[in-house]
């Protein structure tokens, strides 16, 4: 199994989105890459934490690759949007791709360059090593499954 971490605005559109496609295993919602340890929901919200809502996708890479997750991904995000996606704006809702395996960097890497063409705007999703990544709160978790008509900012079809 593999894993990595996606910032794609309001997390709860993204995990329902990836929780549906084949391979993928496991999916949580939480805060990423900030500087407060153990933030709270309403902290991440002010834009003084750093962190990014942040999507954890376990993955088995026999059945879906890297490459593939990142296309479904840029299928769902405006890669071109500073800290924003639909009506969510606001440094948390930054658009990211946190890994934890160094080889992936160059997958992410190769695959935004591969795109770039697809935008007459600069592709500002940032790419790192994941730093830090605090599970949100039970509530968040699996939202849209115990919510569905709950706020989504994504395509779920795509």
């Amino acid at each position: 199994m593999k894993e990595i971490y996606f910032a794609g605005g309001c997390f709860w559109g993204v995990e329902e989105y990836f929780s549906r496609i084949k391979g993928v295993v496991e999916t949580k919602v939480g805060y990423a890459n900030g500087k407060v340890e153990n933030p709270t929901y309403e902290q991440v919200c002010t834009g003084t934490t750093g962190h990014a809502e942040t999507t954890f996708v376990k993955y088995d890479d026999t059945i879906i690759t890297l490459n593939e997750l990142l296309s479904k991904f840029f299928n769902i995000i405006d890669p071109t949007l500073l800290n924003r996606q639909g009506g969510d704006i606001g440094n948390q809702y930054r658009t990211g791709v946190y890994y934890i395996d160094e080889k992936d960097k160059e997958i992410i890497e190769k695959k935004i360059a591969e795109i770039q063409d697809n935008y007459s705007e600069k592709i500002v999703t940032e790419v790192c090593p994941l730093e830090s990544f605090y599970l949100a709160e039970e509530y968040h978790q699996k939202y849209l499954k115990k919510n569905p008509n709950g706020y989504c900012h994504i395509d779920l079809s795509r």
